[in-house]
């Protein structure tokens, strides 16, 4: 019987506390060209509104990677809200970006929540056990990647 979760995730998983029972706020999708993507998905979807962004060093003062100082960066696309649709191009790792891409290629890769708080929910993940693998810190509206309009994501889990 087939699960339709990726290789090494057990049937039986679990959404930890705080993110079971929130609905899915974002669908997180590789590619290997954004403006492709964008194509793509824009005749998909009936919409070309995307914000595009470029995400590394530069411009995330606080990039972290299993651990250590974080060196990737991505551009990513965004569209709509219920979901919002996060295309991204990875353009250099090492990142979860490109170990994903090496272990299963290209497509689905995270569901994406809004959370009250970010720092909690990262607290809360973790204490379950599940361990933070990337993240990203120290832009947007208060330090946390937002604008006056959204609500705070949570880092990669």
């Amino acid at each position: 019987m087939t699960t339709g979760l990726p290789a090494g995730v057990p049937g039986s998983a679990v959404l930890p506390a705080p993110l079971a029972g929130l609905p899915v706020a974002q669908v997180g999708i590789l590619v290997p060209d954004l403006a492709a993507g964008i194509a793509t998905w824009s005749a998909l979807l009936g919409g070309d509104d995307w914000l595009i962004y470029t995400y590394g060093p530069d411009t995330v003062p606080q990039l972290a990677y299993r651990g250590e100082p974080g060196t990737f960066r991505m551009r990513v696309a965004l569209i709509g809200n219920a979901p919002q649709i996060e295309l991204i191009e990875s353009l250099e790792g090492p990142s979860i970006y490109t170990e994903w891409i090496a272990e299963h290629g290209y497509g689905l890769h995270h569901l994406g929540f809004r959370v009250p708080s970010v720092a909690e929910a990262i607290r809360e993940v973790t204490a379950s056990g599940v361990g933070l693998l990337q993240s990203g810190s120290g832009y947007g509206q208060g330090g946390d990647g937002g604008s006056p309009t959204s609500t705070p994501r949570t880092p990669s889990v």
